[in-house]
């Protein structure tokens, strides 16, 4: 049952209106023993590798959607079939290395997410902070936070004299957390969620820890932003995270955060155009259903309309002076879904179980679905910068 709810959102992966956007994707060629860059467009996948071998390559290319419509008729651009054609192949369970399958549109790119950008998530990550990442006290310190503070979080403008203010009344109350100065101070949470050409893609396994017990999905809208810092599309994003180890400490963060398969994007990013732009973005409501092996189902929302920050101020904060991008870097801008009901016992909110379908979706941007395993037991990370560059080099691409 709960597999044929993933074969059945593999079907519908693109966008509604995908006939009137570009997008860029990445399939594994097993004719070449490698990944090339790929675009759709109107449901065709056209091979791009002799032109720019990594979609970092690509998606660095100054005037990017004129440079895909000229070249897409040349000789170097070969039509490889059309999406539904490596849509199953795609699914963890039926896939056959012979045959090509959809793997993250990312490559070289840094994968980078900002957290705290919504007052829900934020609240929740007050709580995992107070409740030393302890699941059975979550529901009480939630309820005496919610008592103290409110909504008063949510007209607060990060950085604002108001925030300072407020500051200044929650450390007078003891209520003062790290996610609160991240959350409504001046500079905006950027951390490493995953190293190049680790992330999954759509159909893939995604992994949580064994020594987890509290976890739960974070349903992302992904910016693609190339070299000099401009964003050039957007895509569907899993911050898949371990509330309990970030919970215990914030310097735990890495371990709740980066590991195996614990990084889903896809299942491609579409081009910002004269049909699509960061005004979409700001209007963005990703939904996000769980449906469980033991019955179980959440459905919820993330709307992008209630983000605290600007993406364009998330982005300017990743990507700057400071800190430059060569490759690109895709960005997530965190998340609204936090969810709280109960799944087993009273009290004890929502974690993942193994065998979980997460499928987020948007109009716009398709549809990411992926199953939940343990990280020991996903199949190995083994593909590499390495590896791709001795295999572009084979296929004299570079």
């Amino acid at each position: 049952m709960v597999n044929d709810i993933l074969t059945r959102d593999l079907k519908r992966l693109t966008a509604i209106d995908s006939g009137d956007g570009l997008f860029i994707g990445r399939v594994w060629v097993p004719d070449e023993s490698g990944p090339s860059p790929v675009v759709v467009l109107e449901n065709q996948v056209y091979d791009f590798s002799r032109l720019t071998p990594t979609t970092s390559e690509l998606l660095n290319v100054e005037n990017l959607v004129q440079y895909i419509v000229n070249a897409i008729s040349t000789p170097w651009v070969r039509k490889i079939g059309y999406v539904q054609d490596f849509v199953e192949n795609s699914h963890s369970d039926l896939r056959n290395i012979d045959y090509p399958f959809f793997l993250a549109p990312t490559d070289l790119q840094a994968v980078r997410a900002c957290g705290v950008t919504f007052v829900a998530s934020m609240v929740e990550r007050v709580i995992e902070e107070f409740s030393n990442g302890e699941l059975d006290k979550a529901a009480e310190i939630r309820k005496m936070i919610s008592l103290e503070v409110g909504d008063n979080l949510s007209s607060i403008v990060p950085g604002s004299e108001v925030a300072k203010k407020l500051k200044e009344s929650l450390i007078s109350r003891n209520l003062w957390s790290q996610y609160l100065e991240v959350g409504i101070g001046p500079d905006a949470e950027v951390f490493n969620k995953a190293q190049p050409m680790a992330a999954v893609g759509v159909g893939a396994e995604i992994g949580i820890r064994s020594d987890s017990s509290w976890n739960n999905p974070e349903p992302e809208v992904v910016l693609a932003i190339n070299r000099v810092g401009t964003v050039v599309g957007a895509t569907i994003g899993n911050d898949v995270n371990l509330r309990d180890f970030e919970g215990r400490s914030a310097l735990l963060l890495g371990k709740a955060k980066d590991n195996n398969a614990s990084c889903a994007i896809g299942p491609f990013i579409r081009l910002f155009d004269e049909k699509y732009s960061m005004e979409d973005i700001r209007k963005t409501k990703l939904t996000i259903d769980v449906h469980g092996v033991d019955g179980f189902s959440l459905r919820g929302h993330s709307n992008f309309s209630e983000i605290s920050r600007d993406p364009l101020d998330l982005v300017n904060q990743a990507i700057n002076r400071n800190h430059q991008y060569p490759d690109g870097l895709v960005l997530f801008l965190g998340t609204q879904f936090a969810p709280v009901v109960d799944r087993d016992d009273p009290g004890q909110g929502f974690t993942h179980k193994l065998g979980d379908i997460v499928s987020i979706s948007c109009p716009r941007l398709g549809v990411l679905v992926n199953r939940i395993n343990h990280c020991d037991h996903v199949a190995p990370w083994s593909y590499g910068v390495t590896d791709l560059i001795k295999n572009l080099s084979e296929r004299k691409l570079i």
